[in-house]
């Protein structure tokens, strides 16, 4: 495998479609009749037997990354008739080969592909779409280079590691008109839409605030230097993040606490929870106008991201939403209105007075909140359709770029001020460079 520069640079200039309905099938085939005496022996699943369409009506898929998310997205996947994996991609190999085990079990052959380079994926013709499940620092690399190849994509929450390279993310999906659903799933559940619009649409009168709640911070000891185990490829997992030594603790689930790869619970849950206190507030088309808040760091150890937090944005309406961690807030939102509250988390939605969810209103449904059936469902219609998903990369920018303006201000311990127009810091230059990381070469966007 190589990372030189040149060869990032040829796939990131070079812009192709890709065939939107692909006969993957028919290069297996024509190997297998090429071994004299051989059987040709092809599934019924792959020719389109029964109530699948056949291959040349599927849209062919690589998963890349076979992490927790990956796994689910990859499960996710089979089970839509007309989508079919032909490749799974990842870093570590035992995953890699778990991911393809699954996807072959599936389909009763051994037809996917294992590839261990995301380069390798976005250069075939034979692929449509790509879901992208990998760690935050990773997220906008393999996007941008996907998107310019031509690719629509299933990309995970949250949508980058910092404002801008989610920024360049979004003008790269507008300039080369690719579908982009994110994973916030959250919006394809119909209690979270129904909340939403029961808000939406003036149930609880004119809404003042809401008021998000998620987990606490993990903390972890000091972890010792461990060699890389066999199969990982340590370098490449680390890629545009700053080099460090391999820890078992610091690699796969647990990037998620320490602020060189991700933005700890503030990004994690809290990408799906402002999502959603966004889509109530009727916000996810602009951002707020101030951020401050105060956190709790870990004082030693590998993981460094908040503990304990707390941050209030006000938006130009003079509404507020103030995120914080489970010791102020119960997990959820909860939006206020002139006449009670609403209440939505994973299991139910509440309200005060409960009548609020039981009466009959006229308001019927909110803008933007279409009865959708389904997250990754709505993915493949939109592709089809070339129609906007329900948490399009626009959505998904405006409610990240919440998360990343708290643990700015956080960290500074100081009120920061936005302008949601032109997504910059006012007058506070540490605050604004703070909207960018830089990248260890040769990784670049």
């Amino acid at each position: 495998m190589t990372t030189n520069s040149h060869n990032q640079k040829s796939l990131a200039t070079r812009v192709s479609r890709p065939m939107t309905r692909r006969l993957w099938l028919k290069h297996a085939a024509a190997a297998t009749a090429a071994v004299a005496g051989a059987p040709l022996f092809i599934p019924a699943s792959a020719l389109g037997v029964g109530s699948r369409p056949a291959p040349s009506k599927r849209l062919t898929l690589a998963i890349v990354g076979i992490g927790s998310m990956g796994l689910r997205n990859l499960k996710g996947f089979l089970n839509e008739d007309d989508c079919q994996i032909t490749a799974v991609c990842d870093l570590d190999a035992a995953r890699l080969k778990a991911g393809a085990d699954e996807v072959n079990r599936h389909y009763g052959d051994g037809g996917c592909a294992q590839i261990h380079d995301f380069r390798e994926v976005i250069a075939r013709k034979d692929i449509d779409l790509l879901c992208l499940s990998v760690p935050d620092h990773w997220h906008s690399i393999p996007a941008i280079l996907g998107l310019t190849a031509g690719k629509d994509i299933y990309g995970e929450k949250p949508l980058a590691l910092t404002v801008a390279e989610g920024r360049a993310m979004a003008n790269t999906v507008k300039r080369f008109d690719r579908v982009w659903q994110t994973g916030s799933w959250q919006r394809s559940v119909p209690h979270f839409r129904f909340a939403c619009n029961l808000v939406r649409s003036g149930r609880i009168g004119r809404v003042q605030r809401a008021e998000v709640g998620i987990g606490f911070g993990p903390t972890t000891g000091v972890e010792p230097v461990m060699p890389v185990p066999e199969g990982f490829d340590y370098e490449m997992w680390l890629g545009p993040a700053p080099w460090a030594p391999y820890t078992e603790k610091r690699c796969h689930f647990n990037f998620r606490w320490i602020s060189d790869y991700a933005g700890g619970q503030i990004t994690d849950w809290g990408a799906h929870h402002i999502d959603i206190a966004q889509w109530g507030l009727g916000t996810e088309e602009t951002g707020p106008v101030e951020v401050e808040g105060v956190a709790k760091y870990p004082t030693e150890g590998l993981w460094d991201t908040p503990v304990t937090y707390r941050f209030e944005c006000r938006f130009a309406s003079g509404q507020t939403m103030t995120m914080a961690s489970e010791d102020v807030f119960k997990n959820g939102v909860r939006f206020f209105g002139e006449n009670g509250w609403i209440h939505v988390d994973r299991e139910r939605v509440t309200a005060e007075p409960m009548s609020l969810l039981t009466e009959h209103y006229s308001g019927g449904m909110a803008r933007n909140i279409a009865d959708r059936q389904g997250h990754r469902r709505n993915f493949l219609d939109c592709v089809k359709s070339r129609g906007t998903p329900i948490s399009n990369i626009e959505v998904a920018q405006r409610s990240i770029t919440v998360a990343h303006l708290g643990n700015i201000a956080m960290l500074l311990g100081r009120k920061i001020r936005w302008n949601p127009q032109t997504e910059s810091v006012l007058n506070d230059i540490s605050a604004q460079q703070m909207l960018s990381r830089a990248m260890r070469g040769p990784w670049m966007i």
